[in-house]
């Protein structure tokens, strides 16, 4: 018996080691599945920034058949690298409701495909909210934003800079030179918010086989065509989609870049910039955050009270704090509210903050008894959502807190006696005149 526990510890205490702690949102475990074994040579830059920055990585070829997402009911992994794009069927116990129960469970996504993705793939992306072009033969081909080289061919090698302005998602350093993309392009499904494009399209790009003469408009064109989108689901969850594999790979990394049409030329395209700080944002390293110490109490007093009472001055404070892939950080910002909740929201304040962390306001308890809520909802691009919720009832005056007199009712008092006085001005007119 003894044996069978000590066997059991050393198999789960890496699992448990490396398992996902709000405490310490980098300390993760992925698998990475792949095609060739291969893969993990030509993107070995990419996976070696991983390895640099605490994650352990789980290589195995995706058809695998001993490869499992959870064990006993729990996930053996935190993050999931899919490099594999021409897969039509997954080994082991994973298929695409797996990958999905995985995302809807908070798990990270990356998914590179190319012109060769699979159903399995494109599927698992719609799922996501994004759409590839339907022709599998297609490719992104732009022949003004293309990538200038000894051999431009059917200018499918794009360069591409039009980013998302967003420092939490794509880091504060600007990105200097373009991204070479070669591989197919998406749409993003317009009744799914959660998606945004990170790496778009030029204007006259479009979508189509390169190997023979458009014979129809094609379908995706412009800016509308998404080279790279990212998902944050509701659950905090992230998703990054890749419509080129070779995005990732050393080649890439290491190529030099001329956007033809312009002079500047650059030793080393931005691939490896872009592709790690997109990836720190993926796997929480930057927009994480968390919420403690959530108090709420009387002016001038400390404990939380069971009931307010209407009229009451509050005082509401929260500390929020944002991972840097480290340590925890105080989060600064100037837009985070709470709302005093019951059905819709009586009271909505902006809460001040001493740039430590540390937000705090004060109102008034509206005149109305019921059950509230403290509520604050907390949804900024790139960042994690912030949502709190804290119940409290509130209570009307009690028959002996009313005040003795009322000013507001300062002229019903004064013509209640002015009534009495004249009738006794008037019985005593009546009574002694003769």
């Amino acid at each position: 018996m003894l044996k069978l526990l000590l066997t059991f510890v050393t198999l789960t205490l890496p699992f448990l080691a490396h398992s996902f702690s709000p405490d310490h949102p980098t300390d993760r475990r992925v698998l990475v599945l792949l095609d060739d074994l291969a893969v993990k040579s030509s993107h070995s830059l990419f996976f070696k920034t991983l390895q640099s920055r605490g994650f352990d990585l789980d290589f195995k070829l995706a058809d695998d058949p001993k490869i499992a997402l959870q064990r006993y009911g729990q996930y053996n992994y935190d993050a999931l690298i899919l490099f594999s794009p021409t897969v039509d069927r997954f080994g082991g116990s994973i298929d695409l409701a797996a990958i999905l129960d995985f995302v809807d469970s908070g798990h990270d996504l990356i998914i590179a495909a190319d012109t060769n993705a699979s159903d399995l793939i494109r599927q698992i992306s719609v799922e996501c909210g994004v759409d590839f072009d339907e022709d599998p033969s297609a490719m992104v081909i732009d022949h003004t934003s293309y990538a200038v080289s000894d051999n431009e061919g059917d200018h499918t090698l794009i360069a591409s800079d039009d980013f998302i302005m967003s420092d939490v998602i794509l880091g504060s350093k600007k990105i200097e030179a373009p991204v070479l993309f070669k591989g197919i392009g998406h749409t993003i499904n317009p009744e799914n918010s959660l998606v945004l494009k990170v790496l778009s399209a030029s204007p006259s790009a479009y979508s189509a086989n390169p190997k023979s003469k458009l014979s129809s408009p094609p379908s995706l064109t412009g800016s509308s065509i998404s080279l790279v989108s990212v998902v944050q689901a509701r659950n905090n969850a992230r998703v990054l989609i890749s419509g080129s594999s070779s995005m990732f790979s050393d080649r890439f990394f290491r190529s030099k870049v001329q956007k033809a049409g312009r002079p500047d030329k650059h030793e080393k395209s931005a691939n490896e910039q872009f592709v790690t700080e997109l990836s720190k944002w993926v796997f929480h390293e930057r927009g994480h955050l968390k919420a403690v110490n959530v108090r709420h109490h009387k002016v001038g007093e400390i404990d939380e009270p069971a009931i307010y009472r209407i009229n009451d001055d509050v005082e509401y404070s929260v500390e929020i704090y944002e991972w840097h892939g480290k340590s925890w950080e105080p989060y600064v910002a100037d837009d985070v509210q709470v709302q005093f909740y019951m059905m819709s929201p009586y009271v909505l304040k902006t809460i001040s903050t001493d740039k430590k962390g540390h937000y705090f306001t004060a109102f008034k308890v509206p005149d109305i008894y019921g059950v509230f809520q403290f509520k604050v909802e907390y949804n900024r691009l790139g960042y994690t959502s912030v949502a709190l919720s804290k119940q409290i009832p509130v209570r009307p005056f009690r028959h002996n807190e009313y005040e003795r007199f009322i000013p507001a009712a300062y002229p019903y008092y004064g013509a209640t006696f002015t009534m009495m006085a004249g009738f006794f001005v008037f019985t005593a007119v009546h009574l002694y005149n003769k």
